[in-house]
């Protein structure tokens, strides 16, 4: 499987607890898609966060960010870890 870096912006000011509730959010729906999110970051001075997921496609990784209500504005393939 493949993994991604989603990036969402305009988050300015997001707190810890609330990047910890859309996580969880993320986390209890993406086996439905065969997605896994492995860890989020944030910025709340830039508004940006960023998720790292392992997923079958970006498109899946999107779906769940939907309907989790958080789309995401970038979706990369990371295909390279070292």
């Amino acid at each position: 499987m493949t993994q991604y870096m989603d990036v969402h912006h305009g988050m300015q000011g997001v707190t810890p607890d609330q990047i910890r509730e859309a996580h969880q959010a993320d986390l209890a729906i993406e086996k439905e898609e065969g997605v896994h999110f492995k860890q989020a970051w944030a910025d709340p001075d830039s508004g940006t966060v960023y998720c790292l997921s392992e997923a079958p496609s970006a498109e899946a990784v999107q779906r769940i960010h939907e309907r989790a209500g958080h789309p995401a504005d970038e979706i990369h393939p990371v295909p390279i870890t070292v």
